[in-house]
């Protein structure tokens, strides 16, 4: 059975089961910020688990693409040597929310493997935690299995429930026993069963994990039955598919030996079997369906990771001898096998090999010179069997060498490097990675209310409402007096909760007190209203007149409006990997946060805000629907993973399906409504990540004209008019160059000038040349200058130059081609750098510093003879 057809025949069967087939989620989780990618195919689920989102469906079925290559689940370092470890991988798995439990889940699984899938049955055994007796008698009494077929798996973590057979969610909440079920591959392979000494090895191999989520842990450690037991499965994909087709090795199934075939092609070997291969086929699938997710290779947290992958499968290409770019070419093979399946791949194939090849443009320009001194490095270690820190953090911080890429090529020759070391070097790189990956969970507060709001501001900015719950410092109150600061909330509201990258409103509750909204938030379905009690006193059941500002509102709204208008303008101008990552609308502008590889041209800003304005002059009505969520996919709406979506859901459609996305926010009624749209800034705020920020209607206007003013600035500056100013200024730019023209040729013949004088004052040190100075410089061009004038007149010397501007010193120190095998100019300027409280270094040929302490630089210069003659 071919993988495509398991992974088909899996959700298939399960949906013939009544399970609703979800599709993959992204690798970067929505809905759990304490991983780094999506790890399991139970991610997408961990709120229904928790209750904290409620679905149309009580059974699901999905094939979830995983990577384990970051965080606390970590297997790169393992791909390439063993037969199953992979950084992506698909899981499989059916899941029951509150609906069947352990007989189903168990009858399921057992007919799926020996009756769908027709494994033999003596083939397999199963595990049970310890204290599991029920699922123990539905193994052994329903299904039969012997019970020398049933391992029994106790707490053998050190601690209660602390087992292989006890899965949680985490310190505290949803856990339970889980059962696990292992092929035997045969006799002939090593290993035990699990539970023995032995269960490391690969005779028997895990193929299916069902959880029983039974209890919810508390702090203390108490264990409390859950109300609505749920299941929750996981069978890799590529596990089983090397059963089915007889392998012994994941790396041997259709799948992965297409990409193999296609990875030899395009490094150009016809060795089948290299481990390096292994290493590049399973690369060029996590780094694809990385960047599909909108992961960028970047220097910290996630985009870091896929970095550390790409040149991990560069660094094999070229230990089989491919010097050239190859990885991306790798792509169209992965389309080939998994675009059926995964639509988004083939959809945005392209873009992956483009930005794929960047990457590997980018690294292969130090590639050859970093392996050459980490060859050197390992020649020189001699008896040594640790490559040292300063060795592995060098290569990093100068060609961009991963720490664990310097860990394979050490493990290939025998050896370690020093971990500690390059901590210790590394502590400020490191530093910034950890922030970049420091999740930690959003906490909403403690504050617990089961009001629910209805919010009737789509329609009115002013209506009678009832005031139904009052917060003061975080705890209910029946009511509060002028000068006090309290969240008031109401049955019924006008004022929108901020959401969704709209802020809150604001305005006033009037009735027996006046009460200023500041802000408007929500807390489940209730909205709360912040803001100070100005006159009078407010009591739950007062009845009060809620008035959100027209104003602010009404601005708001534009801006909101136009957001949606410019993302589809972005994606129709720079491509459909466009996909939000963060907004913000307010009165006065709107902020949006976009995937995106580069940065956005002024040709294509142009051409965005003509899209933009184009959908404002058509001034076409603006259509809310509301509708279940299938159907508003069905129609084209664009949805942001992790968002969460009731069953039914507002569909917000612009300019007649121009702009079609899921929005509760407030807007227009036609286009024209927003009058006009003006883009102020774009920059880029993260890798892979650009920003806008644009404005819309009178704040428009206002910026146009503040443009057309400053413009007038400007030409007055330059003795013009709007008419000639860019021709006036053209001109003086030209001028402006010319001089500067002059006056570098002058500051060379100047330095040819010098050059000769210092030229002379150059002393004989065992039949070479030495010339230390202090010289009279500006900048340190000048000083590069200098020097390059001097080795040039001495033929053969070591030249030291020193300058001491604005209290700082700079040295620059240059050694002539024949002279650098006895003195390198990195040593001699690490010698007097620290004379003068400085440091630097550079090559055996020229090197720089900069020093604190200009009264040092007299005994600083004296040294330099003596250390030079000692080499020379």
């Amino acid at each position: 059975m071919k993988s495509s057809e398991l992974r088909q025949s899996f959700l298939s069967y399960f949906e013939n089961k009544q399970h609703q087939i979800v599709e993959s989620s992204s690798l970067i989780p929505g809905n759990d910020p304490t991983l780094l990618f999506t790890n399991a195919g139970m991610v997408q689920f961990k709120d229904v688990f928790l209750g904290d989102d409620v679905r149309p469906y009580t059974r699901a079925t999905s094939s979830q693409r995983c990577v384990r290559a970051g965080g606390k689940h970590n297997d790169l370092e393992n791909v390439g040597y063993t037969a199953r470890h992979h950084t992506f991988f698909e899981m499989m798995g059916n899941f029951s929310f509150g609906d069947y439990f352990k007989k189903e889940a168990i009858t399921y699984a057992w007919e799926f493997l020996t009756e769908v899938l027709k494994l033999p049955q003596e083939k397999l055994l199963v595990t049970v935690y310890a204290e599991d007796d029920e699922a123990y008698d539905y193994w052994n009494k329903t299904i039969g299995l012997p019970e020398e077929k049933i391992i029994r798996i106790g707490d053998n973590k050190g601690g209660r429930y602390q087992s292989d057979n006890f899965w949680a969610m985490g310190d505290t909440g949803p856990c339970g026993p889980c059962s696990e079920v292992f092929y035997d591959h045969g006799e002939h392979i090593w290993g035990g069963p699990p539970g023995s000494p032995e269960e490391d090895g690969d005779r028997f191999i895990e193929i299916w994990n069902v959880v029983f989520m039974q209890f919810n842990r508390s702090a203390d450690g108490t264990m409390a039955p859950l109300p609505k037991p749920s299941v929750d499965t996981g069978m890799g994909l590529e596990r089983i598919a090397a059963i089915l087709q007889g392998v012994h090795s994941n790396y041997e199934i259709d799948l992965f030996q297409n990409l193999i075939a296609a990875s030899a092609k395009a490094v150009g070997t016809d060795d089948l079997t290299s481990k390096s291969l292994q290493v590049i086929a399973d690369h060029i699938r996590s780094c694809s369906f990385m960047i599909v997710d909108g992961v960028i290779p970047s220097n910290e947290g996630r985009g870091y990771v896929l970095r550390r992958i790409i040149r991990r499968a560069i660094r094999h290409g070229n230990k089989l001898g491919q010097s050239g770019v190859f990885f991306h070419t790798l792509v169209d093979a992965l389309d080939k096998e998994m675009g059926d399946a995964y639509p988004e791949l083939r959809k945005l194939k392209e873009r992956v090999a483009s930005i794929l090849l960047k990457e590997e443009e980018q690294f292969a320009k130090t590639l050859d010179q970093g392996m050459k001194i980490l060859e050197e490095a390992i020649a020189n270690l001699g008896d040594a069997k640790v490559i040292p820190g300063e060795t592995v953090f060098k290569l990093y911080d100068t060609f961009g060498f991963p720490a664990d890429l310097t860990n394979d090529v050490a493990r290939e020759n025998g050896l370690e490097i020093d971990e500690a070391g390059f901590d210790a070097a590394m502590e400020a790189q490191r530093a910034r990675a950890r922030s970049a990956s420091n999740f930690t969970m959003d906490m909403s507060g403690s504050v617990q209310l089961d009001a629910v709001t209805e919010f009737t501001g789509y329609e009115q900015l002013e209506s009678q409402c009832e005031v139904e719950a009052i917060l003061l410092d975080g705890e209910s109150v029946e009511a509060v007096e002028a000068g006090q600061t309290a969240v008031i909330v109401l049955k019924a509201t006008p004022f929108y909760g901020e959401s969704g990258g709209q802020v809150g409103d604001q305005g006033w509750l009037r009735g027996p007190a006046a009460f200023k909204v500041s802000n408007t938030t929500k807390l489940g379905k209730a909205h709360l209203h912040h803001g100070e009690v100005k006159e009078g006193r407010l009591a739950v059941g007062d009845k009060i007149t809620a008035e959100v500002d027209r104003s602010l509102r009404n601005a708001t709204t534009l801006n909101h409006s136009a957001t949606h208008l410019m993302h589809e303008a972005l994606r129709r101008v720079l491509g459909d990997h466009v996909t939000q990552k963060g907004s913000l609308v307010d009165a006065e502008r709107l902020r949006f946060d976009f995937s995106h590889f580069e940065g956005v041209t002024a040709a294509e800003i142009e051409q965005i805000e003509d899209m933009v304005n184009e959908q404002i002059r058509l001034n076409r009505p603006v259509e809310t629907d509301i509708m279940d969520i299938e159907a508003a996919k069905a129609k084209g709406a664009m949805a942001l993973f992790g968002e969460k979506y009731d069953a039914e859901v507002r569909v917000l459609t612009m300019g007649a399906d121009y702009s079609i996305e899921l929005c509760g926010g407030t807007h227009v009624k036609r286009t024209g409504d927003i009058g006009l749209f003006k883009i102020l800034v774009e920059n880029g705020i993260a890798a892979g990540v650009r920003r806008i920020e644009a404005v819309t209607g009178k704040a428009a206007i206002e910026a146009t004209r503040q443009t057309e003013a400053a413009l007038l600035k400007v030409a007055a500056l330059v003795k013009g008019n709007k008419e000639n100013a860019l021709d006036k200024v053209s001109a003086l730019n030209e001028h402006s160059r010319a001089l500067q023209k002059e006056l570098d040729a002058l500051k060379g013949k100047m330095a040819a000038l010098a050059g000769a004088d210092l030229a002379s004052q150059a002393v004989e040190i065992n039949g070479g040349k030495l010339l230390v100075a202090q010289v009279e410089v500006n900048d340190p061009k000048e000083l590069r200058d200098l020097l390059d004038e001097l080795k040039s007149k001495l033929e053969s010397a070591v030249v030291l130059l020193a300058a001491v501007n604005n209290g700082k010193v700079s040295l620059i120190a240059g050694v002539t081609k024949e002279l650098t095998k006895q003195v390198k100019a990195g040593d001699l300027i690490k010698m007097v750098a620290p004379l003068v409280d400085g440091k630097g270094g550079g090559r055996p040929d020229m090197a720089q510093a900069g020093g604190n302490n200009p009264d040092a630089l007299p005994s600083a210069l004296a040294a330099v003879p003596e250390w030079v003659a000692e080499r020379v």
